[in-house]
């Protein structure tokens, strides 16, 4: 049977293309595939499962119905939607993984993550991430009323995107020490990440043995889907239907 990984979509009302593209893959080739995998940024913001907002409820239905039909669907959350919590996962009908996520593809054991962790040039990012990730902070954030959550999401995100701008591309990409440290920690030598938005399939030599980095693309112009069967991985384009 088919797996598929997905990450970065990014979905918001302000881009109905992306989330009618998803609709369509859950809808279509994913009802087909006996496990589907969301490695984190499957929206824009989440600022709370209490406050999921139209695309979010839109998502959470079309999600219950794939589980229905028997698709098994994993998630793991990024940068943007690290607020997501078992609210969500019950009524999506979807199961929440931890950072690391440890599994089984073709005999073969695999590593998931959004992939956010392997960029460890990138000390400003961290030092935000280790703050909002606290659960001091996240019980605080969760506890304001819509409004205000709503302007400090967006606040942050427009200081995000300044920060970002200001950085060389080389400094937000993937370590490749971290990728070699995470691989000889786990004992493995295959792992799927999003985040970076550089989709590829990056193979190299790793204490004598062959291993592999396969990276997912965003769904900001173009969707991008990783499929695997028992031929091996598979990294497309998923092209967004006509509006």
């Amino acid at each position: 049977m088919t797996q598929l990984f997905i990450s970065d979509l990014h979905l918001d009302a302000s881009r109905p293309e992306a989330v009618d593209a998803f609709i369509e893959l859950l809808r279509g080739e994913a009802r087909d595939a006996e496990r589907l995998y969301i490695l984190g940024d499957l929206f824009e913001t989440w600022i709370g499962d209490d406050l999921p907002g139209q695309v979010g409820q839109r998502v959470i239905d079309e999600l219950q119905e794939l589980h229905r039909n028997g698709t098994a669907c994993y998630f793991i959350s990024g940068n943007r939607d690290f607020l997501i919590r078992n609210v969500f996962a019950t009524a999506a009908g979807t199961h929440l993984l931890p950072e690391f996520a440890l599994t089984q593809i073709n005999g073969e054991r695999v590593l998931l993550l959004h992939g956010d962790l392997l960029c460890t040039d990138d000390s400003a990012y961290l030092r935000y991430r280790k703050v909002v990730h606290t659960p001091l902070f996240q019980s605080l954030f969760l506890a304001l009323p819509k409004g205000i959550r709503q302007r400090i999401a967006a606040s942050l995100r427009t200081k995000s995107e300044t920060e970002n701008s200001r950085k060389s591309p080389e400094i937000m990409d993937v370590s490749q020490a971290a990728v070699e440290m995470m691989m000889r920690r786990y004992e493995l030598r295959t792992i799927i990440h999003g985040h970076t938005h550089r989709p590829g399939i990056h193979r190299f030599t790793l204490d004598g043995e062959e291993a592999q980095r396969i990276v997912l693309g965003d769904w900001y112009e173009q969707g991008s889907i990783l499929r695997c069967d028992d031929s091996g991985y598979q990294l497309d384009q998923l092209h967004f239907p006509a509006t």
